[in-house]
């Protein structure tokens, strides 16, 4: 049971939490017994599913998201995964209907494409990159929006709610490459073609750079006429994120040295403080409202 409970890696579904308050943020009358409801759903049943079934197939024996010394699986992780989805779908349908239900059949899903041998869209770098990149940044960002506010589905195509969509999945292809620049050689042993083995360290950097760049810039035109507390949301956004771009800097230099430090280590503080400033970000858009 205490391995299980370690490849659910329930901590790094803080990792996820900036697309929920973003959507929160964004969201016109919370209600809150479905804003808490479509939180626990997401970051402590499908979320840990999530990581629970990429586990069981990977069997790693070096260190995973979250998790510096990964314990044995066993085929119990295997049907907890499974349980844990099921009971979130099921929980989904009662809070909120039949929509929210089926956009978490369809993420725990894709999810399980992702790690299985079967199919294992992990293997191809462009295409895994791409379906984390939507289903965990505009895919559960639109889900949260919708179940929410009750908002019909022929509406969510608006530009109102695509936009804020599109840029939390540039968030996410961001990020998602620099989570795997320590895993080279345990995805090399697998023949998993990772984004970040594709790019190479050095490329992973710079591609991750870009990617945020891109993100700055679209958090500019989105920010445009928006507060918090009487303060420019986007000069907010730039000062919580200045840690960020410091220690990216300061850890690219290092690396650009000694490739040997692209490292388990160096990668969760860039994530874990990357998390924080985003979080305690749009917390403060969602207070601010």
């Amino acid at each position: 049971m205490k391995n299980i409970l370690l490849h659910l890696r329930i901590p790094f579904s803080f990792f996820l939490m900036p697309v929920y308050w973003f959507a929160l943020s964004q969201t016109n009358q919370a209600n809150t017994g479905i804003s808490i409801g479509v939180f626990v759903l997401l970051h402590l049943l499908i979320y840990p599913a999530s990581n629970a079934y990429n586990s069981y197939y990977d069997k790693d024996e070096g260190s995973i998201g979250g998790l510096e010394n990964p314990p044995p699986v066993s085929k119990e992780l295997f049907y907890v995964a499974w349980a844990l989805d099921i009971l979130a779908i099921i929980i989904a349908y009662f809070l909120s209907g039949w929509i929210l239900a089926l956009a978490l059949f369809i993420y725990s899903s894709v999810s399980k494409a992702y790690s299985n041998d079967k199919i294992r869209l992990k293997k191809y770098p462009i295409l895994s990159w791409i379906t984390v990149g939507i289903f965990q940044g505009a895919f559960t960002y639109l889900t949260v929006i919708q179940a929410i506010d009750n908002v019909l589905l022929s509406d969510l195509m608006q530009e109102k709610y695509l936009f804020p969509a599109v840029l939390s999945t540039f968030n996410l292809l961001g990020f998602y490459p620099m989570t795997q620049i320590y895993q080279h050689e345990e995805d090399a042993k697998r023949g998993d073609l990772t984004m970040s083995r594709l790019l190479g360290i050095r490329g992973t950097f710079l591609f991750t750079a870009g990617i945020f760049l891109l993100v700055t810039v679209g958090f500019f035109f989105f920010f445009q006429g928006k507060e918090i507390f009487d303060f420019s949301a986007f000069i907010v956004y730039l000062l919580v994120m200045s840690p960020v771009l410091v220690f990216f800097n300061v850890w690219f230099l290092k690396v650009f040295k000694n490739e040997q430090l692209a490292d388990y280590k160096h990668t969760m503080q860039l994530n874990f403080l990357g998390s924080i400033c985003l979080n305690v970000f749009f917390v403060l858009l969602f207070l601010s409202k």
